[in-house]
């Protein structure tokens, strides 16, 4: 089962969504009379706190003209998890009509309910420029978000993706000594509720039902009463015609003589 490769990049998908979110964020500042004297888009990035914290305190000495611009908005993925809740029926398929060969169907299987937890970093020098940047961020999640995603190209799938806000903290390092830099950094914790696809495999489009009707479970000589058969009508119809049907029924005499394994009487 394992080593055939498929990449669907849904997780990607779901990383590139969730930053994108917040890749907008604006904070301007005010002089006394309540006049804006500068406007600014807050930085976004991938990576750890302490990725930044460190840019921030490698120059204690003042030296430089910068370390790192605050504020910033930083945020990466903290877990990823099974979700048993979401679990759905694993024998259900997908099917699409294959765009090469329209008597085939592209087929693939329920896919598996994952949570991916993101931690988000929201970093400021200034108390205000983090509040600023914190308040036009809370009022969306409430306490869920939902973004659309191109969740399975090649199956035409597209699946809401809701985003929980399930935490928020906030430290503020304002004791030490003069030399050492003032980080207040908000922390809040999100999960996305995804789904993982498995490979894409081929089947063939059933053009002919018969159905086999019989009045015992004899094995060696079975009396067949009625055979049922459905056909698409045009019967050269494929996946893409919106096709009817043409049933017909047929009733046997003397069901004795039906050969159970070539389907016709002997």
């Amino acid at each position: 089962m394992l080593g055939q490769q498929f990449y669907h990049e849904t997780m990607r998908k779901v990383v590139v969504s969730f930053g994108t979110i917040f890749n907008n964020i604006n904070i301007v500042r005010k002089n006394n009379s309540g006049a804006i004297i500068q406007k600014m888009k807050v930085p976004l990035a991938y990576g750890p706190k302490q990725k930044f914290l460190t840019r921030l305190n490698n120059d204690p000495s003042l030296k430089n003209k910068v370390a790192v611009t605050l504020p910033r908005i930083g945020f990466e993925i903290s877990n990823l998890a099974y979700d048993p809740v979401r679990k759905l029926n694993r024998v259900q398929k997908f099917k699409k009509t294959k765009t090469s060969d329209s008597n085939k169907l592209d087929v693939q299987y329920m896919p598996v309910p994952y949570n991916l937890d993101f931690t988000l970093y929201v970093m400021a020098k200034n108390s205000d420029d983090a509040l600023q940047i914190v308040e036009q961020i809370l009022p969306y999640f409430q306490p869920d978000y939902t973004i659309t995603i191109n969740d399975m190209a090649d199956m035409g799938i597209k699946r809401d993706v809701p985003i929980i806000l399930s935490s928020v903290s906030y430290e503020d390092n304002y004791q030490g000594n003069f030399e050492e830099r003032r980080a207040i950094i908000y922390t809040l914790s999100f999960t996305a509720k995804f789904y993982l696809y498995g490979p894409v495999t081929s089947d063939k489009v059933i053009k002919t039902v018969q159905v086999d009707q019989y009045t015992d479970s004899e094995i060696n000589a079975p009396t067949r009463e009625q055979r049922y058969t459905v056909t698409p009508n045009p019967a050269s119809a494929d996946a893409d015609d919106d096709f009817g049907f043409n049933e017909t029924s047929s009733f046997f005499e003397d069901s004795k003589n039906f050969d159970p394994v070539s389907g016709t009487d002997k």
